[in-house]
């Protein structure tokens, strides 16, 4: 199933909204990291800068059959060879990756979907122990150009709150500001104690 709200405008418009590879220095997605899980590809817009970061696999999906195309485009036109981009209803189905196979999971605007606490809880079981997640999500403000509306919008603070009942562990710097129009989270899958 397509999130709430999930609807993307032209893909000129979209790329307004985020200056990616600031965005991923600054929720820690560094050169060298191992395999990458996105949940929602869209245009790409974060799946080419993070594979030409990544020394392992980027595993993307999307719901919609048009953005993985799109994306798997743009792999090609790199070249890159280090990206497997798949349709699928992950909200519903999850991943489909093995336990513990992604060094950083990226929740990008996403956790408006109808059970944001199922996809935090697939990004867990996903990442390795001290593995990374990263959130990114529109800011609590009805003046943005765009987002979901905001009876469903997530405030940091509330993503932090589910975040740690999936288990995760907040890294600082606590919110970081992702101009012009988002807000950040670092999250740790914890490593286990001996």
């Amino acid at each position: 199933m397509k999130t709430r709200e999930s609807g993307m405008p032209e893909e000129s418009l979209w790329t307004t909204f985020f200056q990616a590879e600031e965005s991923l220095d600054r929720l820690w997605l560094r050169p060298g990291v191992g395999n990458v899980v996105e949940f929602g590809c869209g245009y790409g817009t974060f799946t080419i800068p993070a594979a030409r970061r990544s020394l392992g696999m980027v595993y993307t999906f999307d719901i919609d059959p048009e953005m993985v195309a799109t994306t798997r485009a743009k792999v090609k036109a790199e070249p890159l060879t280090n990206v497997q981009a798949f349709v699928r209803d992950f909200v519903a189905d999850g991943t489909g990756l093995s336990n513990d196979s992604a060094a950083y999971a990226m929740l990008f605007n996403i956790l408006h979907a109808e059970h944001p606490q199922g996809l935090l809880a697939e990004a867990f079981r996903v990442l390795v122990p001290g593995g990374t997640l990263g959130i990114m999500h529109w800011n609590y403000d009805p003046t943005t150009p765009r987002g979901p509306s905001m009876n469903i919008r997530p405030r940091a603070e509330q993503c932090q709150r589910w975040a740690a009942v999936a288990g995760f562990e907040c890294e600082l710097p606590g919110v970081i500001d992702l101009p012009p129009h988002h807000y950040g989270l670092i999250m740790r899958k914890p490593m286990p104690t001996p």
